[in-house]
């Protein structure tokens, strides 16, 4: 499948918004309440805009397309974690809308933010992913991302264990 990945704009957040909201609502409905879920659509609009109209994010979202509609989005950045040295580069969120899971969407995806992070002088990928989405962590083992051992709770109409994943992007 022939995509596109580009930047962001704020002309981008309400399309950025449907998939985030389609991708929960498909990928997390066996573990998150729905109504968490409908909470969060009824803020994606406002949310995206402000995370777009934030100067210090703006530039680590991403659009994935494919003949020019908006089926993803991407968000890479500087590692938060405290724990990990400034090797690490970080996945914050990768999401598509449901019609394009499996289709090698977010393999591509994912190549792209590790080019991004090599060119960052990175050498490093982490990740969170709720330990209940076993297709999500499926993934990432199949791109080479192994969990570590270490586990946040995410309070997301109830507590959820994330864990983290890392890779190494030396070949």
């Amino acid at each position: 499948m022939d995509i596109k990945i580009r930047p962001a704009t704020l002309s981008d957040a309400f399309d950025m918004a449907e998939v985030y909201s389609r991708s929960w609502e498909v990928a997390y409905k066996d573990f998150i309440p729905a109504d968490y879920i409908l909470e969060k659509r009824k803020r994606s609009v406002s949310q995206m805009e402000r995370m777009l109209n934030d100067e210090s994010l703006r530039p680590f979202q991403y659009i994935i397309l494919c003949e020019g509609a908006t089926i993803g989005s991407l968000t890479v950045a500087y590692c938060n974690d405290e724990d990990l040295d400034d090797t690490f580069y970080e996945v914050w969120g990768i999401y598509l809308h449901p019609d394009y899971f499996r289709k090698g969407v977010g393999s591509q995806a994912m190549d792209f933010a590790y080019e991004i992070a090599r060119g960052l002088g990175k050498t490093n990928m982490s990740l969170w992913v709720f330990q209940d989405n076993d297709s999500s962590i499926k993934f990432y083992d199949k791109c080479g991302f192994v969990a570590d051992g270490k586990t946040k709770i995410l309070n997301c109409g109830k507590p959820l264990t994330a864990i983290r994943m890392r890779k190494s992007l030396i070949a």
